[in-house]
This record gives C-alpha cells, structure tokens and sequence, in this order.
C-alpha cells in the first residue's frame, strides 16, 4: 500500500498576493470565536496582502486583517485560481515578420 501522505497546506505556507479559502480551523472554541469576530471562518476566502515577521495581513471582504504566526500555522487552506499576481511568461516561439 503506497499511498502518498499530502502535508495540509496552511495559511502561512502561502505567498503574498495568493488567494485562498479556508477548509479548516485547527484549533480549539476560543480560537473559532475570536476567528469569527474578526470575519474568517471554514470558507471564508482570503488573500495575503503582506507578511509581518511570522504573521500576515490577510485581506477578508472588504477589510484587511492581521493575524499572528501561532494563529495563521492553524488555518488549513486550499488555494484558488483568481490570483492577480504576475501572468506566467509565454513559452510559444515569436511569430516570423
């Protein structure tokens, strides 16, 4: 039997200026309420704005939110094809003038 074992993406494995929504919240009560009063739940899509030492700014809706290294190891992602990041550079060979 081999079958790969995938490690769950996190939020902090994430580059700045991806997108992503969050399939789940590794953590107990506390953490999902103070999560939920700041707008993010299982579901919400997020996209990171910019990194502040081992946390991100994250954007949620309309708003941005920062959150801390301990809090975005424990938010497990799956990263979405919206990103308005640098398109990939073509591989195609020029056109003959």
């Amino acid at each position: 039997m081999d079958q790969a074992v995938s490690t769950p993406l996190t939020l902090a494995k994430l580059p700045v200026g991806c997108s992503a929504v969050i399939i789940q919240i590794v953590g107990g009560h506390e953490l999902h309420r103070k999560l939920r009063g700041l707008g993010i739940h299982v579901g919400t899509k997020l996209r990171i704005e910019h990194r502040r030492g081992s946390g991100l700014v994250v954007s949620v809706g309309n708003g941005r939110v920062a959150l801390g290294g301990g809090i975005v190891e424990k938010l497990q992602i799956m990263p979405t094809d919206d990103d308005h990041g640098p398109a990939p550079a073509s591989t195609a060979d020029p056109e003959p003038s």
